[in-house]
């Protein structure tokens, strides 16, 4: 029996690959390094829902589309907004985006890759005493997200960060949410079940919440102002290292150093400049300490360190963090489920019994 299934191919794709020895993620043909910072998000969006829409209009045509659907999403949600929010900000985006019509057009399509980038500004408005504000279906769909939450004008460096980031998470292999989505897309079911099985995954700590604790681990860290102490007692108390290590990669996360970068960009100087040398101190200090601490295994800097500093410098709080990562991979989950609905094949595994028999014996 393979353990958490490891090295099963479940799927044929030809929407990602992800190296894990050579350190290389592939989308659509593509190296992700060519697509992050370089096209933006309904740009990839279009890039991986090609072949599974047959009206799958132009690139720009697209983004208007998109733009559209943020404004369709928000009327529909619009009144249920306080509701959501007496959940926590992951729990209400999941219900917001729950409410949407469960098809497969691309209309449907766009309406769920709109729902987080919409409901997570305005539920975490809403948790501070705000107003929601309506989407603008003119402006870019990290430009839109950020103004949402935030009020203010368009800030140009955070956008095109943000945008950077949603495209570095939209697609990685088959991972644990994109599994859960394609095995109910696999039934048939609509697109909506289909992605709110990946939501629904994307909830464990293991998955797409680490991103959070970065954040406490760097404010712990500058509390006590030994890197090195902290990280021992943590991992002597049988504590992961939030940020370090993955299930696939054996060497660095090639999405850690884009969005590192994209962080130096924001603010080379000011308090995101202090805090980004600050990440690169903790991250060395964590990288000789694991590498100490257990020798035998390749734990290195993984995509989630890096996005952490970028969505604090954006403006998100911790608890939305794993909703900002839903959005992006939001159109990974959409293409992998089309492209499970067009095999046709219902994803049934076998399992092992281990547990005691009956006495058949009269």
């Amino acid at each position: 029996m393979t353990s958490g299934l490891d090295d099963v191919i479940a799927a044929e794709t030809v929407l990602s690959e992800v190296d894990g020895l050579g350190g290389h993620l592939t989308i659509r043909g593509h190296a992700f390094r060519d697509l992050a910072g370089r096209r933006d998000f309904a740009g990839v969006a279009h890039l991986l829902f090609d072949g599974f829409f047959t009206d799958l209009p132009s690139e720009k045509d697209l983004a208007a589309r998109l733009g559209h659907a943020r404004v369709g999403v928000f009327e529909r949600v619009q009144a249920l907004l306080p509701t959501l929010a007496a959940f926590s900000v992951y729990d209400g985006m999941r219900a917001g985006t729950a409410l949407m019509p469960d098809g497969d057009t691309l209309d449907d399509a766009l309406r769920l890759l709109a729902a987080p980038a919409v409901l997570t500004p305005a539920l975490l408005r809403l948790r501070k005493g705000l107003d929601a504000i309506a989407p603008n279906a003119e402006a870019s769909h990290a430009a839109d997200m950020l103004a949402m939450l935030t009020g203010k004008g368009i800030n140009r460096d955070l956008s095109a960060a943000l945008d950077t980031y949603l495209v570095t998470v939209c697609d990685h292999g088959l991972n644990a949410s994109t599994f859960a989505a394609r095995v109910v897309a696999s039934t048939q079911a609509g697109l909506t079940s289909a992605t709110l099985a990946g939501l629904g995954a994307l909830k464990g700590p293991l998955h797409g919440g680490a991103p959070g604790p970065v954040i406490a681990m760097l404010d712990a860290i500058a509390a006590t102002g030994d890197a090195t102490g902290w990280l021992n007692t943590e991992l002597a108390e049988g504590h992961r290292i939030m940020g370090f290590g993955h299930r696939i990669y054996r060497v660095r996360d090639p999405r850690a150093d884009v969005l590192k970068t994209v962080v130096r960009r924001i603010g080379p100087n000011g308090a995101v400049g202090h805090r980004l040398a600050f990440a690169e101190t903790v991250e060395q200090a964590a990288l000789d300490v694991l590498k100490q601490a257990k020798p035998g295994r390749v734990l290195q800097t993984n995509v989630e360190f890096y996005t952490a500093l970028l969505l604090e410098a954006a403006g998100f709080p911790e608890d939305a963090f794993t909703c900002v990562f839903a959005a992006g991979r939001m159109a990974g989950w959409i293409a992998h489920a089309r492209e499970q609905q067009a095999t046709g094949r219902l994803i049934r595994p076998q399992s092992r019994y281990v547990g005691p028999m009956p006495d058949l014996v009269a």
